[in-house]
């Protein structure tokens, strides 16, 4: 049965701590390339049959495929449906607790979170991304594909097949940084799930 590993892309250099969202040139850190080149370890040690790696159009979800398609001597294909949600907050500093969404230009943004109003709908992320892992499974059935996205696509993507709320707190997501989460599919529909964090191990800088 093909297998479809969605993994988050690893720790971004992000020194002026803004919300990067689609933004262009956020590249990787020096622990988000040992976490990719973890979890290209992890996968060959396993002998995890991967034949396809995919990537979001994204230069931190590229640089984070790049050793696991080196590792298994494949090309890199760009996959624009599985890329971060578009968000208005992008170029916008982090959010350092409550009081950074009191203003009104804030609480308008924040007006239907079921949506979200903020950004890209949940329901067309999950649209997507569901198109994109099917046809990924459908392209090679007899092996298995690893997929480069987004923590919150990836999130919505196993909030869909566990049947869950997309509406959710943020903290309560269970996707870490360079995460696999796992779909085996079964005559074209995910019948399993499975979720592993390779490159745990790996200190991230604060």
């Amino acid at each position: 049965m093909p297998v479809v590993h969605l993994l988050r892309h690893g720790h971004v250099h992000n020194p002026d701590k803004v919300l990067y969202g689609r933004l262009p040139g956020f590249r990787l850190s020096e622990a988000g390339r040992a976490m990719a080149d973890a979890v290209a370890a992890d996968l060959v040690e396993r002998a995890v049959d991967i034949r396809r790696v995919v990537a979001s159009p994204l230069q931190r979800a590229q640089e984070t495929a790049a050793p696991i398609a080196a590792a298994f001597a494949v090309e890199i294909d760009t996959e624009p449906r599985i890329i971060e949600a578009g968000n208005i907050w992008e170029g916008d500093p982090l959010p350092s607790g409550p009081k950074d969404f009191l203003n009104p230009r804030a609480l308008w943004r924040l007006r239907n979170p079921w949506k979200p109003s903020w950004g890209e709908p949940y329901k067309e992320q999950s649209a997507r991304m569901w198109s994109a892992l099917r046809d990924a499974a459908a392209a090679t059935p007899e092996g298995e594909t690893l997929m480069v996205s987004h923590q919150l696509p990836i999130w919505v993507a196993r909030s869909t097949y566990e049947h869950r709320s997309l509406l959710h707190d943020p903290r309560s997501r269970e996707c870490g940084l360079a995460s696999l989460t796992s779909f085996t599919f079964e005559g074209g529909e995910p019948v399993a799930m499975e979720y592993r964090e390779p490159a745990a191990h790996i200190e991230v800088p604060r």
